[in-house]
Order: structure tokens, then C-alpha cells, then sequence
């Protein structure tokens, strides 16, 4: 069983930065893909990055590329979600998840993943 959770949300300007933190604890950290996915009032969930546990492939939804990082620190059981140049449609609750089954084909998959920490909030101002 692994427990996820988020922090470093909150209210930033468009153009502003925000780093998001996912700890984990239980189970093995270093072999659990991890995802970032997130979701606006009145919309579906929707993926925003991940990074594999072999490789450290990433993948990233095409809205956040070139803006948004995605990476971890095996040792210390965290993700992270640097996120750059944010715009007011970036606002959304933030969540990360941990899949042991992940392939590149479902990496954007929230299906694929197993354990999902609460989410934090982030909002963006215009």
C-alpha cells in the first residue's frame, strides 16, 4: 500500500511559477511509475505528466510542454511538478499517482495507475 501526498499549491499571477510535491511512503518508491493528473471545476480529470520507474521516461500533455517539469528523487520518495509561464487555464486541483503496471502506451492512462494522493490546489490569476 503506498500513500501519496501533495503540497505546494496555492494562488500565483499568470506567468507566475509554482513547484508541486508528492511524498510517498509504503512500498517501494524507486519501482512505481508516477503520474501528475489534474482537474478544473466542471471537468473531466485530465493527465498532466509522468515519469517512469526504469527510465525515467517522461510524457507530458501537450498544453504543458515546454512550461511544465516533471521529475523525482528516489531517495527522498518524491515527485515533483515544476511548473513555469502559468496561465489561468492551468487552474485545477493537482493530483499525483503511483502505478507498478504502467507501459508507454498508458502512461496518461488515470485507469493505469493505482494509488492517488488527495490533490492540492492551484490557482492561477490573470
Amino acid at each position: 500500500q503506498v500513500q501519496l501526498v501533495e503540497s505546494g499549491g496555492g494562488l500565483v499571477q499568470a506567468g507566475g511559477s509554482l513547484r508541486l510535491s508528492c511524498a510517498a511512503s509504503g512500498g517501494t518508491f524507486s519501482s512505481y511509475s508516477m503520474g501528475w493528473f489534474r482537474q478544473a471545476p466542471g471537468k473531466e480529470r485530465e493527465f498532466v505528466a509522468a515519469i517512469g520507474w526504469r527510465t525515467g521516461r517522461t510524457d507530458y500533455t501537450e498544453s504543458v510542454k515546454g512550461r511544465f517539469t516533471i521529475s523525482r528523487d528516489n531517495a527522498k520518495k518524491t515527485v515533483y511538478l515544476q511548473m513555469n509561464s502559468l496561465r489561468p487555464e492551468d487552474t485545477a486541483v493537482y493530483s499525483c499517482a503511483a502505478s507498478r503496471g504502467i507501459t508507454i502506451a498508458t502512461m496518461s492512462l488515470g485507469s493505469a495507475y493505482d494509488y492517488w494522493g488527495q490533490g492540492t490546489q492551484v490557482t492561477v490569476s490573470s
